[in-house]
């Protein structure tokens, strides 16, 4: 069984006026779009950072703030019909300035619900410009990599996860200061106000072809995009899991003691943060092919380490091998979806996304699913082969060299 890559119709914009651009200033743009990419983290962290103190402002129980984060990746999947065409027909460098102001404007809403009802509302809308800035960021991110022609798609995912952390200490500093959600959330979005206008000229300046415009608004995807969407679904499936249950299984499998149970978790993130700055290298000298392949048995072998070593050290390794693991899959998988010439980057990264971001939607709760039936080390096991499917599928897929 083998996943071709069609070309039906080139509709990659040329990026003639960057030709000959001298090497500083593709410096200058590389770090201009890892710095969007900075701010998009962190308007999520930031916000994240919070949840503790909404959850307690508004008396809500678990189950009732459960349902209430359900509203961002609704409104995440409601966009997404519509994100990929709109960045497409507008260019990414128009639609990443209104997404960007109106993501983080929201952000600042999130400060000022004082119902359920409300908070819901407004991350619904959060999720909407969220999945456009995450179009647009991305599509600026193929951009770049195209001038430099050469792998650098991880190197922004980097810059992603790097605004997790930033976001997460700046969250402890506000709270050590005692400012309310409100006002945290105003400092933060006058500090990507700041990185927009210093960084927005510098961004790449392009659009898909025009007939584009004249397609049908449903159309059947190319296949290999859609296989690139299940590696990218068994990825983000992992990190969810890792997101959300990491800490839970440290405390009732692992038994961690006190403030320990974040060793997991932090492992984790410390890990994929690395992954994605150092991922780079590794693909220029191995291929993308070959690290995507490796990476799924990383994954695989993390996470049954972890189920069959349920002990402090053995598990913390375990869970940094799973970072390592997941943190280039998802950069690699936009690099090549942002490739294809069936249709343009943007709408190319919206069908990958979608489908990626069910794994990051439903990979939770099935792990709560299957461990309430079954326990907790089982579904960790059950994501494991998830790992093993990214390897035969990274060996399946001719689009990924």
């Amino acid at each position: 069984m083998e996943f071709r890559f069609i070309n039906r119709f080139n509709t990659r914009p040329k990026l003639k006026g960057y030709k000959y651009a001298k090497e500083s200033y593709l410096i200058r743009i590389r770090w201009a779009v890892s710095l969007f990419y900075f701010a998009m983290g962190l308007c999520s962290s930031t916000w994240a950072s919070r949840i503790p103190d909404l959850k307690a402002s508004l008396n809500l129980s678990e189950s009732e703030l459960g349902t209430i984060l359900f509203a961002i990746p609704l409104g995440q999947l409601l966009a997404m019909p519509f994100s990929g065409r709109l960045v497409a027909k507008f260019g990414s460098h128009k639609t990443i300035l209104i997404a960007m102001v109106l993501y983080a404007f929201m952000m600042t809403n999130i400060g000022l619900a004082s119902t359920p009802l409300q908070l819901s509302l407004v991350l619904f809308i959060f999720g909407i410009f969220g999945n456009f800035t995450n179009i647009s960021v991305n599509t600026q991110g193929v951009y770049a990599e195209g001038l430099y022609k050469r792998t650098i798609m991880s190197s922004f995912h980097g810059a992603w996860s790097t605004a997790g952390f930033t976001g997460a200490l700046i969250g402890l500093v506000m709270l050590a200061f005692g400012l309310k959600p409100y006002i945290h959330f105003i400092i933060v979005f006058g500090l990507v106000l700041v990185v927009m206008s210093l960084n927005f000229k510098h961004l790449i300046k392009a659009k898909a072809k025009k007939q584009l415009e004249k397609k049908k608004f449903f159309t059947k995807p190319d296949a290999t995009l859609l296989w690139l969407g299940v590696i990218g679904f068994c990825c983000m499936a992992s990190e969810g899991v890792m997101f959300d249950w990491s800490g839970v299984y440290f405390k009732d499998i692992v038994k961690a003691p006190g403030a320990l149970v974040i060793l997991g978790y932090t492992s984790f993130m410390i890990m994929m943060a690395t992954g994605r700055f150092v991922g780079d290298k590794f693909i220029l000298k191995l291929g993308r092919k070959k690290v995507m392949q490796i990476s799924g048995v990383l994954i695989s072998a993390g996470l049954f380490t972890a189920v069959f070593f349920p002990y402090l050290i053995p598990s913390t390794i375990a869970f940094m091998v799973v970072g390592l693991g997941v943190s280039t899959i998802v950069p690699m998988v936009y690099s090549v979806a942002g490739k294809n010439e069936s249709v343009s980057p943007s709408e190319a990264l919206t069908i990958v996304s979608s489908v990626s971001f069910l794994g990051f939607l439903m990979g939770p709760p099935i792990i709560g699913y299957i461990a309430e039936a079954f326990g907790l080390k089982f579904s960790f096991a059950f994501i494991g082969v998830f790992g093993l499917f990214i390897t035969f599928l990274a060996s399946r897929i001719k689009a990924i060299q």
